[in-house]
């Protein structure tokens, strides 16, 4: 790289036996290459001895030229690079990439230098650790890494997701990003955010989200407090892995139709529980299952440990195995009364328990996923060339992209709300009043992400259909943003539940 040459040097190299171009002011040698590109040898060929930089960019993201690094002969002289290499960590500079709390200009009262810290800490993580091994586990569909995990939990990565708690406490976080006694709901509404930067929408969930909204009803709800910190402890520690298993063939958001069933023994000293489970995250991989049950008279949850009787199955979905999506069957198998969570024919309010935060934890995902897509659309329609302009030239891209940008800034605004009332509220108000406005933010957002990738396949065209290249970013979410609309509550469910609990305080008399 400390080689200068003139344009009319690298002109020069233009033969079957030298062949180089130049691409941001930097020499690339492709000679023993050509063979190897995967786009062909006669595409290299017409930009022999040229400078290919806007040929290059109208096909491809920065990102490729990094693995080619080893092909860089040398610079223009008296010329310098002109294109930004992010490093991990890095702020985007395109516009509307970040949330206004992290851009400059921008101020806002929810957010203060913990914040900031832990948000520059994860996407560290994120961009280090976490990126390489989604967009591996996103094609091979192997779970996550031990190593992962291990590396995850070592920093109280498992222990943050979970939320604000007395089980942050103690415990160093990301190098002391931020103390787990100040630890609040911005900080998890960060760790939502950044976490899903790795735009790999199986890995996602595989990457221990069935412990997120399964952990808390061990943490609420066991009695043995021994046996509670001892499963804590495995969980925490990324030794043993949970899943939440409610969800049935015939009980999906309808909780109450559940038909796996927990008969007592003669003795009342175990449950037999037969029955089946379906579309369950993590359900492959997990060793506990915090398991919705009928009991003799109502509903119960139970924690099962794998073991004989429970066998599970992959489901192909539309998106990786990674995630671990599971069918699950109990075949007589045996579970010690002691591992009821709360009281038995009661357990509708330990399902209910996590329901807000497992919803708004989705939202903060899919909102940030949501901005990647505004951010992959900037990006694109600024270096895309078409009828001799770049698109964004055209008033009809900027319209889409006006309505992405709104859609995705209106929701993360009414985010930032729910989570300030949530930072204020004890959990009994949470409970009662932010239910519904949560709700109806979640079916907003999935309402929005089915616009927001409709109008960015349209402007990638072809691209935003390929799982490769400059729009694997669009397909990848084309593909899958459908999930977050029926996990966790379908959105007509979601809708029906906010406006009914807002009916719930319409005043009696008439207006």
């Amino acid at each position: 790289m400390s080689q200068t040459y003139t344009r009319a040097e690298v002109g020069k190299h233009n033969t079957e036996d030298s062949l180089w171009f130049i691409i941001d002011s930097k020499v690339y040698d492709v000679t023993d290459f050509v063979d190897a590109h995967p786009g062909g040898e006669s595409v290299l060929r017409q930009v022999g001895g040229q400078d290919a930089t806007v040929a290059f960019y109208n096909l491809h993201r920065h990102e490729v030229l990094s693995k080619y690094e080893d092909l860089c002969v040398g610079t223009l002289e008296g010329e310098a690079p002109q294109v930004v290499t992010p490093k991990p960590g890095d702020l985007s500079l395109v516009p509307y990439a970040e949330p206004l709390w992290l851009t400059p200009a921008y101020k806002s009262p929810y957010y203060n230098d913990s914040h900031r810290r832990l948000q520059k800490a994860m996407r560290v993580f994120t961009d280090t650790y976490i990126t390489p091994e989604a967009q591996q586990r996103e094609l091979d569909g192997k779970k996550i890494s031990q190593e992962l995990v291990d590396r995850m939990s070592a920093v109280g990565m498992l222990h943050m997701r979970l939320g604000p708690g007395k089980h942050l406490h103690g415990v160093e976080l990301l190098g002391g990003a931020v103390r787990g006694d100040e630890f609040d709901y911005f900080h998890d509404l960060i760790m939502a955010q950044e976490g899903v930067r790795a735009n790999a929408r199986g890995f996602q969930d595989g990457q221990l989200a069935g412990m997120v909204i399964g952990l808390p009803c061990v943490m609420n709800y066991m009695k043995d407090q021994k046996r509670k910190k001892a499963i804590m402890d495995e969980v925490f520690s990324g030794k043993k892995y949970m899943c939440l298993a409610i969800t049935e063939a015939f009980a999906g958001s309808d909780v109450a139709g559940l038909r796996t069933t927990a008969t007592k023994t003669p003795d009342g000293k175990h449950y037999i529980v037969n029955g089946t489970k379906k579309w369950i995250t993590n359900g492959v991989f997990c060793d506990y299952f915090i398991t919705g049950v009928k009991t003799d008279k109502g509903l119960s949850v139970l924690i099962i440990e794998r073991g004989e009787g429970v066998e599970t199955k992959p489901i192909k979905t539309s998106y990786s195995p990674a995630a671990g999506t599971a069918y699950i069957t109990f075949d007589n198998v045996k579970v010690p009364v002691e591992n009821l969570l709360g009281e038995e024919n009661k357990g509708i309010y330990v399902i209910l328990s996590n329901f807000n935060h497992e919803r708004w934890t989705m939202a903060c995902a899919t909102i940030r996923q949501c901005r990647t897509i505004v951010e992959e659309c900037l990006k694109w329609s600024h270096q895309r060339l078409v009828f001799g302009k770049r698109l964004i030239e055209q008033p009809v891209i900027r319209q889409k992209l006006a309505k992405m940008i709104a859609l995705v800034e209106a929701n993360q605004s009414w985010l930032e709300t729910i989570t300030y009332q949530m930072c204020n509220m004890p959990y009994k108000q949470q409970a009662q009043h932010l239910g519904g406005p949560i709700g109806l933010l979640k079916m907003s957002i999935t309402r929005a992400a089915h616009e927001i990738a409709d109008e960015a396949v349209q402007i990638f065209g072809g691209r935003g259909l390929t799982q490769s290249g400059m729009g694997r970013v669009v397909e990848m979410f084309h593909r899958t943003y459908k999930f977050d609309a029926i996990l966790g509550g379908s959105e007509e469910v979601l809708a029906d539940l906010g406006v009914r609990q807002a009916m719930r305080q319409m005043p009696n008399a008439k207006l």
